[in-house]
Protein backbone atom coordinates (compact mmCIF):
# COMPACT_ATOMS: atom_id res chain seq x y z
CA UNK A 1 0.00 0.00 0.00
CA UNK A 2 1.69 2.89 -1.20
CA UNK A 3 1.28 6.12 1.76
CA UNK A 4 2.63 9.40 2.59
CA UNK A 5 1.92 11.11 5.63
CA UNK A 6 2.80 14.44 6.13
CA UNK A 7 3.05 16.20 9.53
CA UNK A 8 4.51 18.84 11.63
CA UNK A 9 2.44 21.56 11.29
CA UNK A 10 0.99 23.37 13.77
CA UNK A 11 0.51 27.19 14.80
CA UNK A 12 3.48 29.90 14.83
CA UNK A 13 3.96 33.46 15.30
CA UNK A 14 5.52 35.52 12.28
CA UNK A 15 8.97 34.91 12.38
CA UNK A 16 9.08 31.70 13.63
CA UNK A 17 9.87 28.19 12.16
CA UNK A 18 8.42 24.41 11.68
CA UNK A 19 9.51 21.73 9.93
CA UNK A 20 7.23 19.61 8.22
CA UNK A 21 8.06 15.52 7.58
CA UNK A 22 6.81 13.20 4.90
CA UNK A 23 7.29 9.54 6.00
CA UNK A 24 6.35 7.53 3.16
CA UNK A 25 6.13 3.81 2.07
CA UNK A 26 4.80 1.60 -0.59
CA UNK A 27 7.13 2.26 -3.15
CA UNK A 28 10.94 2.86 -4.47
CA UNK A 29 11.39 6.35 -2.32
CA UNK A 30 14.92 7.07 -4.63
CA UNK A 31 12.98 6.34 -7.92
CA UNK A 32 10.13 9.65 -7.27
CA UNK A 33 10.94 13.10 -7.07
CA UNK A 34 8.93 14.63 -3.86
CA UNK A 35 7.50 17.96 -3.49
CA UNK A 36 6.12 20.19 -1.07
CA UNK A 37 2.83 21.71 -2.15
CA UNK A 38 0.40 24.33 -0.18
CA UNK A 39 -2.81 25.38 -0.50
CA UNK A 40 -4.28 28.16 1.49
CA UNK A 41 -8.23 29.34 1.82
CA UNK A 42 -9.83 30.41 -1.99
CA UNK A 43 -6.59 29.86 -3.70
CA UNK A 44 -5.03 26.81 -5.85
CA UNK A 45 -2.36 24.42 -4.48
CA UNK A 46 0.18 25.26 -5.68
CA UNK A 47 4.26 23.97 -5.81
CA UNK A 48 6.62 25.03 -3.42
CA UNK A 49 9.68 22.78 -3.98
CA UNK A 50 10.64 19.90 -4.89
CA UNK A 51 13.95 17.28 -5.20
CA UNK A 52 14.99 13.95 -7.11
CA UNK A 53 17.81 12.04 -7.67
CA UNK A 54 17.51 13.15 -10.94
CA UNK A 55 17.15 16.97 -10.44
CA UNK A 56 18.48 17.54 -7.00
CA UNK A 57 16.94 20.26 -5.45
CA UNK A 58 14.75 21.64 -8.43
CA UNK A 59 12.95 24.41 -7.28
CA UNK A 60 11.43 26.90 -5.06
CA UNK A 61 8.78 29.20 -5.36
CA UNK A 62 10.11 32.72 -5.09
CA UNK A 63 8.00 33.59 -2.66
CA UNK A 64 9.47 30.82 -0.14
CA UNK A 65 13.24 31.06 -1.50
CA UNK A 66 15.76 31.64 0.97
CA UNK A 67 13.24 30.68 3.90
CA UNK A 68 12.36 26.83 3.17
CA UNK A 69 14.77 24.31 2.78
CA UNK A 70 13.78 20.41 1.33
CA UNK A 71 15.77 17.44 2.24
CA UNK A 72 15.57 13.58 2.31
CA UNK A 73 16.74 10.82 3.81
CA UNK A 74 16.54 7.52 2.07
CA UNK A 75 17.59 5.12 4.39
CA UNK A 76 14.06 6.08 6.29
CA UNK A 77 12.38 7.16 3.03
CA UNK A 78 11.14 10.57 4.27
CA UNK A 79 11.33 14.22 3.38
CA UNK A 80 11.45 17.06 5.02
CA UNK A 81 10.22 21.13 4.54
CA UNK A 82 11.89 23.27 7.15
CA UNK A 83 9.99 26.48 7.56
CA UNK A 84 11.78 29.84 8.79
CA UNK A 85 10.86 33.35 9.09
CA UNK A 86 7.27 32.80 8.42
CA UNK A 87 4.97 34.84 7.82
CA UNK A 88 0.98 34.75 8.07
CA UNK A 89 1.26 34.31 4.05
CA UNK A 90 2.29 31.33 4.06
CA UNK A 91 -0.48 30.02 6.20
CA UNK A 92 -1.56 27.00 4.38
CA UNK A 93 -2.51 23.17 4.10
CA UNK A 94 1.16 21.58 3.31
CA UNK A 95 0.74 18.53 1.21
CA UNK A 96 3.86 15.88 0.25
CA UNK A 97 3.37 14.36 -3.13
CA UNK A 98 5.23 11.70 -5.25
CA UNK A 99 6.24 11.25 -8.58
CA UNK A 100 7.91 9.08 -10.81
CA UNK A 101 11.21 10.13 -12.03
CA UNK A 102 11.69 14.40 -12.35
CA UNK A 103 10.43 16.88 -11.05
CA UNK A 104 7.33 18.73 -11.75
CA UNK A 105 5.51 21.65 -10.30
CA UNK A 106 2.01 20.91 -11.90
CA UNK A 107 0.03 19.12 -8.94
CA UNK A 108 -1.77 17.33 -12.06
CA UNK A 109 1.42 15.30 -12.99
CA UNK A 110 2.07 13.79 -9.19
CA UNK A 111 1.20 10.10 -8.75
CA UNK A 112 0.80 10.37 -5.01
CA UNK A 113 -0.56 12.41 -2.64
CA UNK A 114 -0.37 12.75 1.21
CA UNK A 115 -3.32 14.15 3.00
CA UNK A 116 -1.65 17.25 4.11
CA UNK A 117 -0.68 19.08 7.45
CA UNK A 118 -2.16 22.57 8.42
CA UNK A 119 0.50 25.51 9.06
CA UNK A 120 -0.66 28.62 10.63
CA UNK A 121 1.24 32.12 11.40
CA UNK A 122 -0.36 34.69 13.33
CA UNK A 123 0.63 38.16 12.46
Amino acid sequence: EVQLQAFGGGLVQAGGSLRLSCATSGFVFDDYAISWFRQAPGKERESVTCMSRVDGIWYYDDSVKGRFTISKDNGKKSAYLQLTRLNPEDSAVYYCAAKIGYCHDSRYSQDYWGRGTQVTVSS
